[in-house]
């Protein structure tokens, strides 16, 4: 069977291989990617994706809000997560396990960790695993399982969303950061221009390499619009609310999905 890689078909077992050496190829350069991608504006979605979500308790001698962040290597989630907490709840119980497919971005992650308060700190775990299994993680045992910008790279996005209901418990927030569908026509055309001539362009210029950003590109052009991605997240058994779920973010080049385990 195939599947895609960018715009290419690809053999579906080969997929994932492919997509690891794309983030290792960038790993080192990912805010830089993530910058060249979003003209910097991926840092105002994901304080807004956080926001929205609201996590920790105030109630500290309730048990710790649990919370895992899928294909978060980086730590660019897990970090903005543990601060609301404290800052917003004065939470210092709620935890974050960090869970990516790729140990250079784990690697990555680890050392903006190290120069956090929470370094060494039983607030946040790191996890090499694949986001369509989930091994080592047992069913009902988180209460917001967060993946921002990643979901788009795995290879069996049902797989994934049937992970998430798995392990989160009943009451638990399912929430997806995604680049999503410009519905606007000329905001479309627009960001389909910078995309497919400026992105791979600062690609080179910026980490010297091409292709994994024209890979990028294109990834987010195969990802399935709101409306279907929304079907999908509730077919994987999540209740989305009558709307949908989701919020578009800057006319829908970003987008914010959000589901409840029943």
């Amino acid at each position: 069977s195939t599947t895609h890689f960018g715009y290419r078909d690809v053999p579906t077992d080969e997929k994932e291989s492919m997509v690891k050496g794309v983030f290792s190829s960038v790993a080192s350069s990912y805010d830089v990617m993530n910058d060249a991608m979003s003209l910097g504006v991926h840092r105002l979605w994901k304080d807004a994706f956080v926001s929205q979500l609201n996590p920790g308790r105030a109630d500290q001698m309730a048990p710790g809000v649990r919370c895992i962040d899928v294909a978060g290597g980086t730590c660019d989630i897990a970090l903005r997560i543990l601060d609301h907490a404290r800052m917003t709840h004065a939470d210092r119980n709620l935890r974050v396990d960090v869970v990516d497919i790729n140990p250079q971005m784990l690697d990555e992650g680890r050392k903006r960790v190290r120069q956090s308060m929470y370094w060494n700190t039983p607030q946040i775990d790191f996890h090499e695993g694949n986001a369509q299994e989930m091994k080592g993680f047992e069913d009902n045992s988180f209460d917001l399982y967060t993946i921002a910008f990643g979901i788009r790279n795995c290879t069996d996005i049902p797989a994934v969303l049937r992970q998430a209901h798995r392990i989160l418990k009943p009451g638990g927030v399912f929430a997806c950061l995604e680049f999503s569908r410009v519905e606007t026509p000329v905001l479309s055309q627009l960001y389909e221009a910078y995309s497919f001539s400026v992105i791979p362009m600062l690609g080179s210029i910026l980490a010297g390499d091409r292709e994994s950003y024209q890979y990028l590109v294109e990834s987010i052009r195969r990802f399935p619009p709101q409306a279907e991605f929304s079907r999908m997240i509730t077919d994987a058994g999540f209740k989305t609310g009558r709307h949908g779920g989701w919020t578009d973010l800057w006319g829908g080049i970003a987008c914010i999905h959000t589901g409840v385990k029943i």
